[in-house]
């Protein structure tokens, strides 16, 4: 069976429900459940890598992320889907999907985004960094001949995505940095067909891929782990400045982006700390960044810490509007207040949202509060499907 079988059957049993979006009846995964990677070979997800260099004896330094592994012939990098092969280096996971599911746009978070709309949401195994409270380590921390994948190739993402009236596909679920050729490819054949392409990722990246990649996109949400390189450290074999790099690239590139904090109790949760980073957030990016602080459970390799109580995120919701941060939520507690859109101006709720598919966009079509006229961030589908142009957030 060729790969654009497989996903024309994998799409056949879902198209009756995708084809209205109802978000009672929407069904949000396609059936893979056939499609074993069985006799696929592969060599057919190997591709040549962008960004690294080749150095003396046979050995290659990837550039893609701020880790700059030097790789020897026939090993890997720390991602574990990046590989010299004599002297060239290359990505084994083009086109090898280990996850594709049709999700609401707010499951990434993304609240000021085409609020209700569905992603067709990709990812290849395989991350740049460990945390240890990973929700999706079964896909992430493994490389990809330990995963069950299989063929998703960039023509066939925007085909399905244009077919059953998807407006985007998200990289997502594990790290995108890694799957780099994958998802650029897959953006920029999307955008020639008018599909949005929006990227999940804990922006730990290098500036000249990020910078190459952003005119593709259409949207980033970017994981802020915490603010203190000890907390990158020790929980994430990570580093924090390579991210805020990449949140103000985001921000001098005027691409519309969102960051969630998941907090950790007792670990990332500190007044001060949260203070501090609200207050970078709103000096050097801007008092419209929606800014995501979601409940932690316990996941991976930390099991012996509670789930975040809902006190705490009110705490640090309230600390995010004193800094003076204009659309703060409060994540993963269904039914919260602070799970709806206010209008920073008249405090009048402007998108309502009952979970993940409830949602009620009362905005008026050219983006602004139907109340005070106050012109809301982002970029809006409203209930007529009339399109809305994204509103220039307030820039320092």
């Amino acid at each position: 069976m060729t790969r654009r079988q497989v996903m024309k059957l994998g799409l056949c049993g879902a198209a009756s429900a995708m084809l209205s979006f109802d978000p009672a009846s929407a069904q949000d995964d396609f059936d893979f459940s056939f499609k074993k990677e069985g006799g696929v070979n592969p060599e057919l997800y190997v591709k040549e890598a962008r960004f690294y260099q080749k150095l003396d004896d046979g050995k290659v330094e990837c550039r893609l992320c701020p880790r700059v592994c030097r790789i020897i012939d026939k090993e890997r990098g720390f991602c574990g889907v990046r590989e010299n092969r004599s002297g060239s280096y290359v990505t084994m996971v083009y086109g090898r999907a280990c996850a594709l599911h049709n999700d609401p746009i707010e499951k990434k978070p993304l609240y000021h985004f085409l609020p209700g709309a569905r992603s067709l949401s990709v990812a290849t195994p395989g991350c740049n960094i460990e945390c240890k409270f990973c929700q999706n380590w079964q896909i992430s921390q493994f490389r990809p001949e330990q995963v069950e994948c299989f063929p998703a190739f960039p023509e066939d993402l925007v085909q399905a995505a244009a077919r059953y009236n998807i407006p985007s596909i998200a990289y997502t679920y594990t790290e995108p940095v890694v799957f780099y050729e994958y998802m650029f490819d897959c953006a920029v054949r999307g955008r020639a067909f008018g599909i949005h392409s929006v990227m999940i990722s804990n922006g730990y990246i290098q500036k000249e891929p990020m910078e190459a990649l952003i005119p593709h996109l259409s949207a980033v949400k970017i994981d802020l782990k915490a603010f203190t390189d000890t907390f990158y450290r020790d929980f994430c074999r990570g580093g924090l400045k390579p991210v805020l790099d990449t949140l103000e690239l985001l921000r001098r590139m005027d691409k519309w982006f969102e960051i969630v904090v998941l907090i950790l109790p007792g670990q990332n949760d500190g007044d001060q700390e949260i203070r501090d980073m609200c207050s970078w957030v709103v000096d050097r990016l801007g008092p419209d960044v929606p800014m995501h602080f979601t409940r932690f459970y316990p996941s991976y390799k930390i099991q012996n810490l509670p789930g975040t109580p809902v006190a705490t995120l009110e705490r640090i919701h309230d600390i995010a509007g004193q800094c003076g941060i204009h659309y703060a939520y409060v994540g993963n507690v269904p039914g919260h207040k602070w799970n709806h859109t206010f209008c920073h101006h008249c405090q009048e709720m402007v998108v309502r949202r009952s979970g993940l598919y409830g949602v009620e966009v009362r905005l008026k079509s050219d983006g602004t509060c139907p109340h005070c006229g106050t012109r809301i961030p982002g970029i809006w589908n409203p209930p007529d499907d009339r399109q809305v142009s994204a509103s220039r957030r307030s820039l320092p």
